[in-house]
């Protein structure tokens, strides 16, 4: 996609008041969106909850736990009324939700979406939305759980949530979804798509992607020695590999939706791979030291951000 296309994105204030929406849709009920109602009910952000899921098992569950007030699995249904809308579906799915809710949405509505890819889900929602309302946002917090029942409260407190409109978006509506996620504690930063997704690629969806394949690698070898290796996994492996119990289904969309960014983050990692096996191989016991260090250097200045030490719980 070209970066060009998107232009400077609005301005937003850093501080406002926390905006009051009569009613808000979750189209999608699962960790994220699930979280989101929860501090939404819990702040008074919003009068009436309304959830959407094609899951009958799910809208039972979100009832139950009180994260809505009503539930449907029509989304159009759902979003009727609703003066704000968060799609909270894996990024494959965004276009066909935004299509099927598209006929009950107000003409002054707010949309946005929680996906941790912008730049596709620009693309999917386009042919339905009036993109001046839709405010693309990604909160970047998370755990392996998964499902209405893994909602928790202060999920968002002190993480970022990237918002990645289009140059033409209403920035009064910018404003508005902004202000709900500083209201959820997160703080907001505003991002040209195409930039969102490489930097995500980078930082998320690599560290997933060796996850999932380094558990993958490991159950080959316990297969082999007949279970004698998970067995013996100690905290290193597992606090390495607790994202590989993600979602599958969100995680394959982000990496389709998400190709040219995270094929170029893999081909980088395997050339610094290469390179420790370089010197692994010819016992360069001075340049393992240097990568090992630069990689402490680096993780101890992350680790000092404000901000920048992850939450228990959160990858």
């Amino acid at each position: 996609m070209n970066d060009a296309a998107f232009g400077p994105v609005p301005a937003v204030r850093a501080e406002g008041a926390a905006p009051v929406f009569e009613r808000a849709a979750f189209v999608g009920i699962g960790l994220i969106n699930g979280s989101l109602a929860r501090d939404a009910r819990r702040l008074g952000l919003a009068r009436r909850l309304v959830g959407s899921a094609r899951r009958r098992e799910t809208l039972d569950q979100a009832l139950a736990l009180g994260l809505v007030d009503e539930a449907t699995p029509d989304a159009a249904e759902a979003v009727r009324g609703a003066d704000l809308v968060v799609l909270g579906v894996p990024v494959g799915a965004c276009g066909e939700a935004a299509r099927a809710m598209a006929p009950g949405l107000r003409p002054d509505a707010i949309v946005t979406d929680v996906g941790s890819v912008k730049a596709r889900v620009l693309d999917l929602v386009s042919p339905h939305l009036d993109m001046r309302r839709f405010v693309p946002g990604h909160p970047v917090a998370g755990a392996e759980t998964s499902g209405p029942v893994a909602a928790v409260e202060h999920l968002f407190r002190d993480r970022w949530c990237i918002l990645t409109p289009r140059a033409d978006a209403d920035a009064a509506a910018v404003e508005r979804v902004a202000a709900l996620w500083r209201a959820v504690g997160s703080k907001v930063e505003l991002m040209d798509a195409a930039q969102h997704d490489k930097v995500l690629a980078a930082v998320s969806h690599l560290p997933h992607l060796l996850a999932f394949n380094a558990v993958n690698t490991a159950g080959e070898v316990e297969h082999a020695m007949r279970g004698e290796v998970l067995k013996y996994a100690a905290g290193g492996f597992r606090d390495f590999t607790r994202i590989a119990g993600a979602d599958p289904a969100m995680w394959r969309d982000v990496f389709l939706h998400n190709k040219a960014a995270v094929l170029e983050m893999t081909g980088r990692y395997a050339e610094n791979l290469a390179a420790l096996q370089r010197a692994i191989r010819r016992g360069e016991a001075d340049a393992l030291y240097e990568r090992f260090a630069s990689a402490r250097a680096i993780r101890r200045g992350e680790a000092a951000r404000p901000g920048g030490a992850p939450a228990p719980g959160t990858p």
